[in-house]
């Protein structure tokens, strides 16, 4: 059986979910921070060490300003009430992506990843204002400043990610089969898993259904 150690997460079909219920988009975006809930919940449960959410990508800032407005509220509300509960369970949060938001947030933001620095149970990367290939981008001029030569390892070590191992699973609800510009160097050799459920509808029942899948998945990296 393959073991788990990273779990990534496009997480979407939010605005589609709340315009699908009658209500609106931003209703969805509420409703799916439950299911973010559920999912750390049971990836602490299965002792997987690392779980990346994609929560706002660089291209996500066309969206109407009132809704990427509430999107940062939610995430302002949800850190402000649940991370000394997520520091007390061991989890640490850690930021990929440029803080590129308002003074509160961005030391809301800061706060939470010393405040969780040291622990080791869980790491919850929270993908924001994250784009994959600003990323690459990035760590390749990282490299020249440091007159370093551009090889895979170096580029590995210069990413946003440099300190987690690459993803064994990519989920992306909403059923939509693309990558949108997350984790596209990361991903290499990552099973990936497109759900056709909205997000707010994913439960522990479909996240336990896809870690069952990939246990049972012959990875062959290249090999026979």
């Amino acid at each position: 059986m393959n073991p788990i150690k990273h779990v990534a997460i496009i997480m979407d079909g939010n605005g589609r979910w709340g315009i699908k219920k009658r209500k609106s988009r931003n209703f969805g975006h509420k409703q799916g921070l439950k299911s973010v809930e559920k999912i750390i919940k049971e990836t602490l449960k299965k002792k997987i060490r690392f779980l990346t959410l994609y929560a706002f990508s660089t291209e996500n800032w066309k969206r109407p300003k009132n809704e990427v407005n509430y999107l940062f509220s939610l995430l302002d509300n949800f850190l402000s009430n649940k991370i000394k509960e997520l520091h007390s369970q061991k989890i640490k949060f850690v930021v990929l992506g440029k803080k590129k938001f308002n003074k509160k947030l961005n030391n809301l933001l800061n706060y939470s990843e010393k405040l969780t620095s040291n622990n080791k149970k869980l790491q919850i990367n929270l993908a924001l204002n994250y784009g994959s290939k600003s990323e690459i981008i990035n760590a390749i001029n990282n490299l020249k400043k440091k007159k370093l030569q551009i090889n895979e390892s170096n580029i590995t070590r210069n990413l946003y990610t440099k300190n987690t191992p690459d993803p064994d699973i990519l989920i992306r609800t909403g059923d939509r089969k693309r990558l949108s510009n997350f984790l596209l160097w990361q991903l290499a050799y990552s099973e990936i898993f497109f759900e056709k459920k909205l997000w707010p509808d994913f439960n522990e029942k479909d996240y336990n259904n896809i870690l069952n899948k990939f246990k049972k998945t012959k990875r062959n990296f290249g090999k026979i």
